[in-house]
């Protein structure tokens, strides 16, 4: 299925990039070869496959849309996942927010270097969205990665690209209020969300950048993908970590959109590319995540590396929300 796909080969790259995100390109190759990590690697904790923020954002994401195409259900997914960053089990359910069925998995309750943005912002009321590319309400002048990563689910549960963009821009505000790091959260979602009605990648990618165009504040994530689309290109340089590193470290939304949708263009193969999109000096996970939830729904979950999927945490959960997901759009 191209919901499990999706959402399995975005945590396959969060995964894949976890143990390395924070090295350098130097000390990747120092600690691993020439070529980088080659696929998963043992964490400090001595484990493989082990998921971070990224997937378990995702995650409560696709929760809060299963309660409702808007923005306030997501945010109280999202203080959901909070919990489980401030708590070590399940706390009383004596809030609103406490429903659902993810705040009773015991294995999510692990810090997994979550985004200081993101945990600040939900702590914070949210009195709705900002509109035409103003900063928005929640921490204004934050464009983390933190909104790109989590966004996928959008795309696969709104049935309309322009309606899909503006939702997961509206939540990406929830904790980031900056146009750049929300509107790139809306270009991904619109990027699933062309895939999934079957376009491919380079047209998916195009069709987003004509979309982003029409907005407000659109233009540090137009570029970004414009310098990515043209790396991929005809013509364009090998692929290296190197010539990834020249488009940015990807801690900042657009960056790290960029590089996932280059590693995607620039190399078709699944295993490939999510190679490519991790070994770099950068924010390894998230570029890793991006590239997986794209190639993940091109090659759907039967293209997947088997034994990335069996190694992977949480791998039950994530085929049991993907599912609803697809019965609920």
């Amino acid at each position: 299925m191209t919901f499990r796909g999706c959402l399995l080969g975005g945590a396959i790259g969060d995964a894949l990039g976890a143990p390395i995100e924070f090295q350098s390109m130097r000390e990747i190759r120092m600690h691993h070869g020439p070529t980088g990590v080659e696929g998963y690697i043992h964490d400090w904790r001595g484990r493989l496959g082990l998921i971070t923020d990224d997937t378990q954002m995702t995650l409560f994401t696709v929760e809060g849309l299963l309660h409702g195409l808007d923005p306030e259900p997501v945010r109280q997914a999202y203080l959901r996942w909070l919990d489980t960053q401030e708590h070590t089990a399940p706390p009383p359910a004596d809030l609103p927010h406490r429903t659902g069925t993810l705040r009773h998995e015991s294995w999510l309750y692990s810090r997994r270097a979550p985004g200081n943005t993101c945990l600040s912002g939900l702590r914070r009321d949210f009195p709705g969205p900002a509109a035409g590319g103003q900063p928005g309400p929640v921490n204004p002048g934050s464009k983390g990665c933190g909104t790109v990563m989590r966004s996928a689910p959008f795309g696969l549960a709104v049935a309309d690209p322009k309606a899909a963009f503006d939702l997961a821009a509206a939540c990406a505000q929830i904790t980031h209020g900056h146009p750049t790091g929300y509107l790139a959260a809306g270009a991904f979602a619109a990027i699933i969300r062309y895939l999934a009605d079957g376009d491919p990648v380079a047209v998916a990618v195009q069709q987003a950048r004509e979309l982003l165009a029409t907005y407000q504040g659109h233009e540090e994530t137009a570029e970004a993908l414009r310098r990515a689309v043209e790396l991929a290109g005809p013509g364009g340089p090998a692929p290296t970590p190197e010539l990834i590193e020249s488009m940015g470290g990807a801690w900042v939304a657009e960056e790290a959109l960029a590089i996932g949708v280059y590693c995607a263009l620039a190399e078709p193969s699944f295993e490939a590319a999510l190679l490519l999109a991790v070994n770099h000096s950068g924010d390894s996970d998230s570029t890793g995540a991006v590239c997986g939830n794209i190639l993940g729904l091109v090659h759907g979950e039967a293209g997947l590396p088997r034994t990335w999927v069996r190694e992977l945490e949480g791998r039950e959960t994530i085929i049991r929300l993907a599912d609803e997901l697809a019965r609920y759009a």
